[in-house]
């Protein structure tokens, strides 16, 4: 998780202090293009693949950790 915390914080230009409930759009401003090269930075670094329609329920970063974890486990 905290890799992920800085992995977003250095994508972000927003000063917001990022904990697991922060909304990844919202709060952000992940766009859609940002989003897909942190999950490709994510899939490289855990050697996993992440759907890209199992992101369409991901909105903070409590979700997407959990979406990482689960792929890790399976994997």
């Amino acid at each position: 998780m905290r890799l992920l915390c800085d992995r977003l914080s250095n994508l972000t230009s927003s000063e917001v202090s990022i904990t697991a409930e922060t909304n990844l759009i919202s709060e952000l401003s992940i766009d859609s293009i940002k989003l897909l090269n942190l999950i490709m930075e994510i899939e490289d670094t855990f050697d996993i693949s992440i759907p890209i329609n199992a992101l369409a329920d991901v909105q903070t970063v409590h979700e997407l950790a959990s979406l990482i974890s689960r792929i890790k486990s399976t994997h």
